[in-house]
C-alpha cells in the first residue's frame, strides 16, 4: 500500500461515520477528531471502519497513532508491509 492509497482509505473510513467531512480544511497533521468534531463513538466507528476496510486488527493502544491523516496513513502502511 502506498501513501496515497492509505490516505484515501483513512478518508473513506472517516466519511463512513461523519457525513460530508470537509477534508479541504483539514491539514495532514491536524487532529481530525477536533477538526471534524468527532466524539468517542464516532472515533470508535472510524477505527472499526478502518479495520474492516484493511483487515488490520487495531488495538486500543493503537489509538494515539490514529489522530491525524498523516499518522493514520503511516500506521496503515506500517501494518500492511
Amino acid at each position: 500500500m502506498n501513501r496515497s492509497e492509505a490516505l484515501e482509505i483513512v478518508k473513506e473510513s472517516i466519511a463512513r461515520v461523519i457525513p460530508d467531512p470537509d477534508f479541504t480544511a483539514l491539514g495532514p497533521d491536524d487532529a481530525f477528531r477536533d477538526a471534524l468534531e468527532m466524539d468517542s463513538l464516532d472515533f470508535l466507528g472510524f477505527v472499526e471502519a478502518l479495520s474492516e476496510r484493511t483487515g488490520i486488527r487495531i488495538e486500543d493502544e493503537d489509538a494515539p497513532e490514529l489522530t491525524t491523516l498523516s499518522t493514520s496513513a503511516t500506521f496503515l502502511i506500517a501494518h500492511t508491509t
